[in-house]
């Protein structure tokens, strides 16, 4: 199996490459596929002992006592490695001193990180690896490496994305080390800066749970599994490669969904600054997560998405991987592998940079051959929009700033600026209050749209004050979801836009009377391009809750 994953010839010069965390879980990986390839490898890591069991099994290794925390120069002096690869981890939170000496050393460096501040700021240190005339690569792991090769082997002629989303799951078979543990754990809770809705935005570590299929044509893959937000390099890489500014995201998740459940349970005690980080927990996660490891299959995967305009029309493309037999774990080690052989060959540039923009998806594929691993890309258009779906033909001769609105394919971002009216009555101000309607006053708007395949999520943002809804179809009509309120309206057609009539409510299942029902007369216009809007909303008797009325333009740049 190892010579089969060598994938290309070997070496005319066999290389001596020096490997921190050697004999981990990642590292141990990485030296058996390395020392397939014909090179020398240096098992480094704090427990020598460890290091030198490893060695004795191992042909073309030599065991070497370092700390990847500490001081290294004498063990780069003393060996005089070609190349030095770190593999050993957390990245989170770490300095770039063990960089700086091998700078100072001239030896070139590589890494396995998945920390998106230790990745992202690796330019930093461009000058001086510049200087000592050496490559210094961070990333090369499944993020942002081959995420970002995947992402350019769906990118064709006259496609405009729109948005980017990601995935990986994890078999429960699969061994994770302390150090995936803790590099997990350190932003479980955590305020994320993730890019949608045509902004910046905030979300929170392991939040955010979703489903997430994983299939290739032939039917195999592992169906749908949850997965929570995950904080990884590619959040601040992704949208730098387009100029649509898509939205991004990252999701991850062990295959078992009772294990992320609990992991999102546990983050809130993170975001309500009940506890200030899970990390201390990793060893206690670790073997409860082992008690169950005969639990799940064998079976990890990997997913990325874009969605967005080919040619004017909306489109979907999607590379999935499935590896089976355990073999999910080798995944992160390739990326490892073929920047390492360009490095010690000399293909490399010179200078400190990440790794996501270096390979291309082809380049993976004698790697592929050697494991139980499977991949392919797909095309497909996505369903049609909510509205369109509700409102059917009529929805084709809307003006086009309405329908540019309502067709966001997956995500999307509109600003403009409404004036808001409140109620004068003391109960409509309460109400007001409680489905967390804006202030009275001209506001700066923001509304940020999430499309999936059920219906789209709203959050409107007045001056900084967020309120939102749940907009979904249900038979010929649109339902719109506040909490446990539920009101349903048809959308007739007008000259120059459209109507929102209320057609029935619900508390919760309970249907309401329709007299009983808040006064809604809604309508979206075209003025002179732009999207214009107008929403009373009266109670019976009480009167005036809110009316706010204004405009909106698309907050992306449109490529």
């Amino acid at each position: 199996m190892l010579a089969a994953a060598a994938g290309i010839s070997r070496p005319d010069i066999v290389k001596t490459i020096l490997i921190l965390g050697g004999y981990g879980g990642f590292g141990g990986r990485l030296s058996h596929i390395l020392i397939a390839r014909g090179h020398h490898v240096l098992v480094a890591g704090r427990r020598f002992q460890r290091a030198a069991r490893f060695c004795q099994t191992v042909k073309n290794t030599a065991p070497v006592q370092a700390d990847r925390n500490g001081d290294i120069a004498n063990v780069l002096a003393q060996h005089q490695p070609d190349l030095v690869i770190d593999a050993a981890g957390p990245f989170q939170g770490s300095s770039y001193a063990l960089i700086e000496q091998c700078i100072a050393a001239a030896v070139p460096y590589l890494d396995l990180a998945d920390s998106r501040d230790f990745v992202c700021g690796i330019g930093s240190l461009d000058e001086a690896a510049t200087t000592a005339g050496i490559a210094i690569i961070s990333g090369a792991s499944s993020v942002p490496a081959l995420s970002g090769a995947a992402i350019r082997n769906l990118i064709s002629d006259g496609f405009r994305v729109e948005a980017v989303e990601m995935a990986i799951s994890a078999s429960n078979k699969a061994t994770a080390g302390p150090s995936v543990s803790k590099a997990i754990l350190s932003y479980v809770g955590k305020a994320i800066r993730i890019r949608r809705g045509g902004q910046w935005q905030t979300g929170y570590g392991w939040q955010d749970l979703r489903d997430v299929r994983f299939t290739i044509a032939d039917g195999s893959g592992t169906g749908k599994r949850l997965a929570g937000l995950a904080d990884v390099p590619d959040l601040d890489l992704v949208p730098r490669q387009f100029d649509t500014d898509p939205a991004v995201s990252f999701h991850a998740g062990t295959e078992l969904a009772f294990q992320n459940r609990a992991l999102w349970l546990a983050s809130w005690a993170v975001r309500w600054g009940w506890i200030r980080s899970l990390e201390p927990m990793a060893k206690v996660l670790l073997s409860l997560q082992n008690i169950t490891r005969s639990l799940g299959s064998d079976v990890s995967a990997m997913k990325v998405e874009l969605f967005g305009y080919a040619n004017d029309r909306p489109c979907r493309k999607s590379w999935t991987l499935i590896a089976r037999q355990g073999d999910g774990p080798q995944i992160p080690t390739f990326a490892a592998v073929l920047l390492a052989e360009k490095i010690v060959q000399g293909q490399a540039k010179v200078g400190a940079y990440d790794a996501s923009g270096l390979l291309q998806l082809s380049e993976f594929q004698p790697l592929f051959d050697g494991y139980a691993i499977a991949h392919e890309t797909q095309t497909a258009a996505p369903v049609s929009s909510l509205y369109e779906k509700v409102m059917g033909p009529k929805f084709q001769k809307l003006p086009t700033s309405i329908q540019k609105l309502h067709s966001v394919i997956r995500d999307a971002g509109f600003h403009g600026e409404a004036r808001v009216t409140g109620g004068k009555n003391p109960l409509a101000k309460l109400a007001a209050k409680i489905f967390g309607f804006p202030s009275a006053g001209q506001h700066d708007l923001h509304v940020h749209i999430a499309a999936d395949e059920k219906g789209e999520t709203w959050a409107r943002s007045f001056s900084g004050k967020k309120f939102s809804s749940r907009l979904e179809k249900s038979g010929r009509h649109l339902t719109e979801r506040f909490g446990p309120f539920q009101f349903r309206f048809d959308l007739p057609a007008t000259d120059n836009g459209l109507r929102m009539e209320m057609s029935g409510w619900k508390f919760w299942f309970v249907s309401l009377p329709l007299f009983l029902a808040p006064k809604s007369p809604a309508s979206e216009w075209d003025q002179d391009g732009r999207f214009h809007f107008d929403v009373p909303i009266a109670l019976p008797i009480i009167g005036l809750m809110v009316h706010y009325r204004g405009w909106l333009e698309p907050s992306r740049n449109e490529a």
